[in-house]
């Protein structure tokens, strides 16, 4: 067990690796760049969507759904400060203060 999990760590590492050394002459085309811009949206979206809008039975947009009311706290905060550490603080704030 401990042998795989070690082997699937240096897997890992070593293709991530392979891309962030410098001294590989490796180049990222503009038109994979752009592609690639909309990797970590798209992953981040995948994540918060099912958290924040679904429950075990099924879609939740009730008011009374903590996730949802810190989320619109946290998207309104965001769009008017442009900072990160309010944002999260009054979303995770939000959603403590409501559970």
């Amino acid at each position: 067990m401990m042998t795989t999990i070690l082997l699937m760590a240096c897997i890992t590492f070593f293709t991530r690796y392979l891309f962030l050394h410098r001294a590989l002459p490796f180049k990222v085309g503009p038109k994979m760049q752009q592609f690639l811009s909309f990797s970590a949206p798209a992953v981040l979206t995948a994540i918060w969507v099912p958290i924040v809008f679904l429950n075990e039975e099924g879609i939740n947009l009730n008011w009374q759904n903590p996730y949802l009311s810190a989320a619109i706290v946290a998207i309104i905060v965001a769009y008017k400060t442009h900072n990160i550490y309010y944002t999260t603080l009054a979303g995770m704030g939000l959603f403590l203060i409501l559970n």
